[in-house]
């Protein structure tokens, strides 16, 4: 990545956590203090960049990258994906994250040691795919299906993670049948079910078998 792109997140993210509270009311927010946060100086080429203006593709990979970052710090990550989830709210930008390659990524943060990392990017998954044929395609091609399935039935998993992994799996197969003939396979394999197939547009009938799944998450889970 650009250099000052780079730094021109970094410095947005020193600036998002004193200015710019989480949009998850149950995301942690970094801890109070009395001393001002550290803040990066921004030379003239990283002020030309942020008076131009990075484009959400630049904004959305570098997000990615503080993610995939080893020495990045919990809060910064969780930042950095708060950013992330309100870029691909929108339906161009969602749809380009075939383009930009960030479906892999996203899907490895699915298996993070990390229960907030693993929320939010279950979280991402389910705003991607909302309403939205193309990301379900994706979604689905890329494998993502069993992997939330999978989240959602891990008992030792806590409570929030499989609940918004039961958000990202109901988003991922409304009005497209081949996810959640996917999702109900996975399903019945381990052992969740009536066997009963349902239609991917009778929305009373995909709301019953989510509305399974959360009873099934709030009598197992971990409690965080």
């Amino acid at each position: 990545m650009d250099k000052n792109l780079t730094n021109l997140l970094k410095w947005g993210i020193e600036h998002s956590a004193v200015s710019n509270p989480s949009a998850d009311p149950s995301a942690p927010s970094p801890a109070p203090s009395s001393a001002a946060p550290p803040r990066s100086d921004l030379n003239p080429e990283i002020l030309s960049a942020l008076m131009g203006g990075p484009s959400d593709a630049d904004l959305m990979k570098a997000a990615m990258e503080v993610l995939h970052d080893p020495d990045a710090t919990l809060d910064n990550k969780l930042i950095a994906f708060d950013n992330f989830e309100q870029l691909i709210e929108s339906l161009d930008n969602a749809n380009n994250l075939e383009n930009l390659s960030l479906w892999t990524p996203l899907l490895s943060l699915l298996s993070h040691e990390e229960a907030e990392i693993k929320k939010y990017a279950a979280w991402c998954v389910g705003t991607a795919v909302q309403n939205n044929i193309k990301s379900q395609e994706r979604l689905l091609a890329m494998g993502g299906l069993p992997k939330l399935v999978e989240l959602i039935l891990r008992e030792e998993e806590e409570e929030g993670v499989r609940r918004k992994a039961v958000y990202a799996l109901s988003s991922a197969v409304r009005n497209y049948q081949p996810a959640l003939d996917v999702a109900h396979e996975e399903l019945s394999k381990k052992g969740h079910g009536d066997g009963e197939k349902v239609d991917a547009t009778d929305m009373d009938g995909v709301d019953r078998v989510m509305e399974g799944l959360k009873e099934r998450v709030k009598a197992t889970s971990k409690k965080a």
